[in-house]
C-alpha cells in the first residue's frame, strides 16, 4: 500500500512523504503506483521550475520525502492544491477495493492523510 501524509500548518503546505508501492498489479502494469508516481514527481518538478521554490527531497525505493524550508508562494501553493485534489481522486477510485473471487476480502491499495503539524 502506498500512503502519503501531507503536513500542514494553518492552511500552510510543510511538506509531505510518500512511502510503499500500491500493489494494485504487478510491477509494470500498476496504474495506481504509477498515477501516483507520476502526480508527486511532476509536482515537485513544477514547484521548482515553474514556482521557483526550493524543496529539500530525498528518494529512495518506494519511498520521497520533501520538505519546505520556507513559505510556499502562491504558484507553488497551487500546484500543492492541485496535486491534493489528484490524490484524493485516485484514493476514492483506487484506495480500497474487494477483491472479486473465491475470497473476497477488502484490500487497501492508497491512502491519503492529511496531517496538521
Amino acid at each position: 500500500m502506498t500512503t502519503i501524509v501531507i503536513f500542514k500548518s494553518n492552511n500552510s503546505y510543510k511538506g509531505f512523504s510518500c512511502i510503499g508501492h500500491a500493489g494494485y498489479s504487478h510491477s509494470g502494469k500498476d496504474i495506481v503506483c504509477a498515477s501516483i508516481s507520476v502526480l508527486v514527481i511532476n509536482t515537485l518538478n513544477a514547484i521548482e521550475k515553474l514556482a521557483a521554490e526550493n524543496a529539500e527531497v530525498q528518494m529512495d525505493d518506494g519511498i520521497i520525502e520533501c520538505i519546505f524550508p520556507n513559505e510556499l508562494n502562491d504558484k507553488a501553493k497551487l500546484l500543492m492544491d492541485a496535486m491534493v485534489m489528484g490524490l484524493e481522486d485516485i484514493e476514492k477510485g483506487y484506495g480500497k477495493q474487494e477483491k472479486k473471487g473465491f475470497f473476497r476480502k477488502e484490500k487497501n491499495y492508497f491512502k491519503l492523510i492529511i496531517k496538521e503539524v
